[in-house]
């Protein structure tokens, strides 16, 4: 994942200050990227979700099954697989970063690698694996924007390329996640960028985003495709925590760093035997992955679909179907899932945001079958300890799994709860060896830039 960082140091250009005249000129800027980048990553997202429609259902028809047959995920993984591989060996950048590698900064990248990170995630995204959108959105948004100050004749300014890059990635993540404050807070935490310099490259983002959502409703409207918005609306009132919801909040909390550090584990172990010949090794991949879904479809007699995806789409139905699904249904469903999701962080390029929410939400909605563990409740809990283990990132882990559920000042003390053990304990466990964890965010390919 690209996205622009700010740290201290010697060496580092510095930003104008917040009221001068190169400063409103870097915000300008902003506000003109966010209108093009959004209407980009609307588009992105519409080709994601319409080749995934195309493939999985409006295909089989057309060649004469009256529905999705159970072995049909493995052509499509496999050309997945095929598609990957051929763009990480001979494409420039690789088609973006590993998965494998965790949620971290890094500059925006070079016009000529965008090709590659979008032919990468859409053969991913698009054909079934389990990664997200959200680091090709923001890597796409940046990576365009940094482009700007050259096409306002302000040449290689690394001022301008550093924040107009971080409005970019603003406004291209902003809508996915439902709210341009979530998206920023997951912009800024990743680049861990803080004090005067947190305040002055937000400006620009926020604007950046605020003008996108504003492209992006109209888009939406004027051609009834919607916004591919993560909010989930109509989910049960929940009205208070209690001493026994704040229990179940410490123990998820120490539940989800093992499965989140398997999953990394496995996830590296991947991409480290992959790595050296991608075509093949990302195909192989792409065929255990079908078998995955294949078998969790014979077990439980659910679509295979199920085990694929990012699972965005696929979070709202399960916390408002949550009452159709057996335990034994939700246990299957996140063994097989998190195998898959293992596997694609490894192979496949693409986020790990999405699919550590969805078996979160997958986790809590099993534990809610306990006493005292009310749905919402537990399936906020499981998302926010989830997306911790998986990001090393709280805050955006609190907001994500508040703001999203739409029931944040009610559920917020035991999502926090849940976040401060899950974050306490993957540290701990790093630490002593139990499991590597990924780079710390701003920990690669970083950019820095110091207030004046």
């Amino acid at each position: 994942m690209h996205a622009p960082n700010a740290q201290d140091g010697p060496s580092a250009p510095t930003l104008p200050s917040l009221h001068s005249r190169r400063y409103l000129e870097i915000l300008l800027m902003a506000a003109a990227v966010g209108v093009p980048i959004s209407a980009v990553a609307w588009g992105y997202m519409q080709l994601v979700h319409r080749l995934q429609h195309w493939v999985y259902e409006d295909l089989p028809a057309a060649v004469g099954f009256g529905q999705t047959p159970i072995w049909w995920p493995v052509a499509p993984m496999v050309l997945a697989g095929l598609l990957v591989g051929l763009t990480v060996r001979y494409l420039p950048g690789r088609g973006g970063d590993s998965p494998a590698d965790g949620f971290h900064a890094g500059p925006p990248p070079p016009l000529r690698e965008l090709p590659g990170i979008v032919l990468a995630t859409v053969a991913s995204l698009g054909l079934g694996a389990v990664v997200g959108p959200e680091a090709p959105l923001i890597a796409l948004g940046a990576g365009l924007a940094a482009r700007a100050p050259e096409a306002f004749r302000r040449g290689h300014d690394v001022q301008a390329v550093a924040v107009v890059g971080a409005a970019g990635s603003f406004a291209a993540i902003s809508l996915l996640l439902g709210s341009p404050l979530l998206g920023a807070f997951l912009v800024m935490e990743a680049a861990a960028v803080g004090g005067t310099v947190l305040g002055l490259m937000m400006l620009p983002g926020l604007l950046a985003a605020g003008i996108g959502a504003l492209v992006i409703i109209g888009l939406g409207s004027l051609t009834g495709l919607g916004t591919a918005s993560l909010a989930i609306p109509g989910l049960p009132e929940y009205v208070r925590p209690d001493v026994v919801q704040f229990g179940w909040a410490v123990g998820i909390g120490l539940m989800a760093p093992f499965l989140g550090l398997a999953i990394q584990r496995l996830a590296r172990v991947v991409r480290d035997r992959v790595g050296s010949r991608p075509v093949l090794g990302t195909s192989v991949v792409g065929l255990a992955i079908a078998g995955l879904a294949i078998a969790y479809a014979a077990l439980t007699g659910e679509a295979p679909t199920a085990v694929l995806f990012s699972g965005e789409l696929a979070l709202g139905p399960l916390l408002l179907q949550a009452a159709d699904y057996s335990v034994l249904t939700l246990v299957l469903l996140m063994v097989f899932k998190g195998l898959a999701y293992a596997l694609s962080l490894g192979a496949f390029r693409g986020g790990p945001v999405f699919p550590g929410m969805f078996l979160g939400a997958a986790g809590g909605v099993a534990l809610s079958h306990l006493p005292g563990l009310p749905t919402v409740a537990g399936a906020a809990m499981g998302i926010a300890a989830m997306c911790v283990v998986m990001l090393r990132m709280p805050l955006v882990s609190v907001l994500l799994a508040t703001l999203l559920l739409s029931q944040g000042l009610a559920l917020m003390p035991l999502v926090i709860v849940a976040v401060v053990v899950a974050h306490v304990l993957t540290a701990y466990l790093a630490r002593a060896g139990t499991a590597a964890g990924p780079a710390a965010p701003g920990a690669v390919g970083r950019t820095q830039v110091q207030p004046s």
